[in-house]
């Protein structure tokens, strides 16, 4: 059985990010988003125009910074390799609980539809937060976005959401 991580996030933290499950290099490693393909740590620090810390522990503290959060919807599941595709035996997060003790997240941001799909199977919409379903930052192309230009363009919706937040 895979074993997912502890949420990244502090009371400041207004967007949470999900993703579906570590793939296998991250949980070697420990670390969300932790295959160096994968395009996320790059996709974050280009929002914000800044290179891109070498350290994960920078990366965690530049994103809690920025008032975003990092979790997994599913907790635990079995899996053959790294594919969404292949998960089998999922059991989500307690997100209500994390709910209650951050309230302040009022974005959650699907990183690939496989997240988006658990989520609204096991848990579902019943809130005021905004839900959206961004690209995933799998260095797997999909049918509709080919590229880390093509993903970039899509999670500006980040800035637009901090923003905002900030405005209220």
């Amino acid at each position: 059985m895979l074993q997912s991580f502890p949420p990244v996030i502090n009371k400041s933290c207004t967007i949470l990010i999900l993703g579906s499950m570590p793939g296998a290099v991250s949980l070697r490693k420990h670390e969300y988003y932790g295959n160096p393909r994968n395009h996320f740590w790059p996709i974050m620090y280009e929002l914000f125009h800044k290179p891109i810390a070498e350290s994960y522990e920078q990366r965690l503290a530049f994103l809690l910074n920025k008032r975003i959060a990092l979790w997994d919807v599913i907790q635990n599941c079995e899996r053959e390799g790294s594919l969404d595709s292949a998960i089998k035996y999922e059991k989500i997060n307690d997100f209500d609980s994390l709910y209650e003790q951050y309230p302040a997240i009022k974005a959650v941001l699907f990183n690939g539809t496989k997240a988006y799909q658990s989520y609204k199977k096991y848990r579902g919409f019943s809130d005021d937060r905004l839900y959206l379903t961004l690209p995933s930052t799998s260095p797997t192309p999909s049918r509709y976005i080919k590229n880390m230009g093509d993903k970039l363009g899509k999670w500006q919706i980040v800035l637009e959401l901090l923003s905002e937040r900030k405005d209220e």
